[in-house]
């Protein structure tokens, strides 16, 4: 009886070895991914304020060439 209750043990030692395993494993692949993840991010912040660069940059030649048309205009 004692050898069987021992190989119960074992077995559930194997088991939950077995578990943690693949619980180091999962927790491994979350870390690369979430390392990933942050990586896309900051690209993805850094695209943003490029074209947000842009944008203004575009917006400033639109009022300048607004201002320019405006000069033009007879009456003013």
């Amino acid at each position: 009886m004692a050898n069987e209750s021992y190989s119960v043990s074992e077995q559930e030692l194997r088991a939950l070895e077995a578990r943690v395993e693949e619980l180091i494993r999962a927790c491994a692949h979350l870390k690369e991914e979430n390392q990933g993840l942050r990586r896309r991010q900051e690209q993805l912040t850094a695209e943003k304020a490029g074209l947000v660069e842009k944008s203004e940059h575009a917006k400033s030649r639109v009022e300048a060439m607004i201002s320019r048309l405006k000069s033009l205009e007879p009456g003013t």
